[in-house]
């Protein structure tokens, strides 16, 4: 039969807790010495039941391997403190180092606005002219460059006004002519409108010295 998943709880009745801990015990205290012989291990196991029975394995000495185990302990702690220790005082050098950084610059920036110049030197004097002169060259650069760029905008900009003046010219030419052209045709309309009251009725009789025609 398949045995079932023990839900892992305390056992509330006492004499099957006590046959489970009997068990578990003498399979644990197998499993210890097996892998101390297949293994070749240095194995210590110590179990103390419910009432404080003491039960003990060892395949070398308990006490030596108690005290092996208290030595490496020591070792890792020292090694992490050591590690924690390094980390902490790199991180104070990281600090250190940071905050010089940063009154450098201020000291820097001091001496390029003018300020605190009365204890440079000549060499220190000079070096801050040299990086006046090239902060001043790179400002001029890229005043120029801009100016560059400002003035093709423009360019750009009256190019499209002149494109956009010659097409309201050819409109305004296209106009007149068609205005001259309506007016021409106005008064064509006109003579022609004179001349056909003129030769429309009856040819008008003249009077001779007879009085007839």
């Amino acid at each position: 039969m398949v045995r079932g998943k023990t839900e892992m709880k305390r056992i509330e009745n006492a004499t099957s807790r006590q046959v489970t801990f009997s068990k578990r015990r003498n399979g644990l205290l197998k499993k210890a010495f097996e892998l101390s012989v297949l293994c070749d291990a240095e194995v210590a196991l110590i179990i103390f039941s419910p009432r404080g029975k003491l039960y003990e394995f060892s395949n070398f000495s308990m006490n030596k391997t108690i005290d092996r185990y208290q030595n490496r302990t020591k070792d890792l702690m020292s090694s992490n403190n050591t590690a924690v220790e390094d980390l902490q005082l790199e991180k104070e050098l990281d600090s250190f180092t940071i905050t010089k950084k940063l009154e450098h610059l201020e000291v820097s920036k001091r001496k390029l606005l003018g300020g605190g110049l009365d204890s440079c030197s000549i060499d220190e004097l000079q070096q801050l002219e040299r990086q006046l002169e090239r902060s001043l060259s790179k400002i001029r650069s890229r005043k120029y460059q801009i100016l560059k760029e400002e003035i093709m905008k423009l360019k750009e900009e009256e190019k499209l006004l002149l494109e956009e003046n010659a097409a309201l010219q050819v409109r305004r030419k296209s106009s007149k002519k068609r205005e001259t052209k309506q007016r021409s045709e106005s008064k064509e309309q006109d003579i022609m409108d004179v001349e056909t009251e003129l030769f429309i009725g009856l040819p008008e009789r003249r009077t001779t010295t007879n009085g007839f025609l």
